[in-house]
């Protein structure tokens, strides 16, 4: 078996990535900025437990890095398919991200 120290106080309250953490980047497209899709992302993901950001793109589309328990990003990306009310999703991509340090769901810059 491995040792690890225990965690330092200053991490106790960020997400580690580990093992069973499932990390995906989605990008939304369609009518999706505008309608309050990052706001709702970020309830969303809240309430389903999911780490990570959402971010517009320059180009019309809305950016997610998902992060957490398998089910719990899949819950994430199905919501993303059809986002808020107003949102007109006309397409959905997913791919394999990186796992990294987050502490809950927020909104960053337009990149």
């Amino acid at each position: 078996m491995l040792w690890m120290p225990a965690p330092s106080p200053e991490t106790t309250t960020m997400s580690q990535p580990t093992p069973d953490i499932t990390a995906c980047l989605l990008r939304v497209y369609g009518v999706v900025q505008g309608v309050g899709f990052r706001y709702s992302t970020v309830l969303a993901a809240r309430r389903i437990g999911v780490c990570g950001w959402v971010r517009n793109r320059r180009d019309g589309s809305v950016e997610i890095h998902a992060q957490g328990a398998a089910a719990a990003v899949e819950a994430l990306a199905a919501w993303a398919q059809h986002g808020p009310p107003s949102a007109q999703v006309e397409r959905l991509e997913c791919s394999d991200a990186a796992a990294g340090l987050y502490d809950g769901f927020e909104e960053h810059p337009t990149l």
